[in-house]
């Protein structure tokens, strides 16, 4: 079969599975090509679909997410490796690093945290973007900081970027310009597609009852890390501004707040 004809056939299998068949089965018949998607839009579709693409579009068809079945997520301007036992970066953890980008400008910050940094998502993308900025990545998962080390070695960002076992804020004795975090906000009874709640690590989705749990450990910490004219962009969940402002502003912070694209407020913007 080839490529072209392979292509339409998943696509058409995975419509019941995925909002985005087309590109799913796209970046799968990349990887078993061994080539870039670009590639394969360009050149790819006249050659013979290889014997490899059947068994992970099975994969993907039993709801493996594809960055698992690739290894690889584009986030910002980064390539990041990931897998089992990391959270995969979603388009809408972007909304972090556009408040940063708006709030800094070109000459960045100087010192950046990222609190619960996984494969090492915002704090690599924040390094990548600011070359003359430095930082500190926490997790309380060493399998996550395992593929955040290789991520910055791969990327070039190794010197700029500690990587440290840790309870989010708990023990860090110095204040950054930039803190950024992505912590689990899911409702602990919440339902969720199954490439999500089957695949990706319950620690880094769940958060209670109410899904408050981390932002609850986390208000009382900020303050003590952020500089004077330092910013924390912290992301939440759909319909949790109210309550998470309220936990932020009891400690002193001005809270302010940034929608993602689609219009709904995934960012909070804390200073003294």
């Amino acid at each position: 079969m080839k490529v072209l004809d392979a292509l339409n056939a998943a696509a058409a299998r995975l419509r019941v599975l995925s909002a985005t068949p087309r590109l799913d089965a796209e970046l799968l018949m990349a990887q078993a090509l061994g080539i870039e998607r670009e590639e394969l839009l360009l050149s790819g579709m006249g050659q013979e679909a290889p014997d490899t693409f059947p068994t992970l579009l099975e994969r993907r068809a039993c709801g493996e997410p594809v960055a698992y079945i690739t290894g690889r997520r584009d986030f910002w301007t980064i390539d990041l490796e990931v897998g089992p036992g990391v959270l995969i970066a979603r388009a809408d953890s972007e909304t972090l690093l556009e408040a940063a980008l708006a709030h800094f400008g070109v000459e960045g910050p100087v010192r950046v945290l990222d609190l619960g940094t996984g494969p090492g998502t915002l704090l690599l993308a924040a390094l990548h973007q600011w070359p003359k900025a430095s930082g500190l990545g926490v997790d309380a998962s060493e399998a996550a900081l395992d593929y955040a080390t290789r991520n910055a070695e791969r990327l070039g960002l190794a010197g700029r970027a500690a990587l440290r076992l840790g309870d989010w804020g708990k023990g860090i004795g110095e204040t950054f310009d930039l803190i950024l975090c992505n912590p689990p906000y899911v409702e602990a009874e919440a339902e969720l597609p199954r490439e999500v709640a089957a695949f990706e690590p319950p620690c880094a989705l769940f958060a209670g009852a109410d899904g408050l749990d981390a932002y609850r450990i986390l208000a009382p910490q900020i303050p003590a890390l952020l500089t004077p004219r330092g910013i924390a962009c912290i992301e939440i969940g759909a319909g949790q501004e109210a309550e998470v402002r309220e936990l932020m502003a009891e400690q002193g912070l001005e809270v302010g707040a940034r929608p993602d694209l689609a219009g709904h407020t995934r960012c909070l913007l804390l200073r003294h």
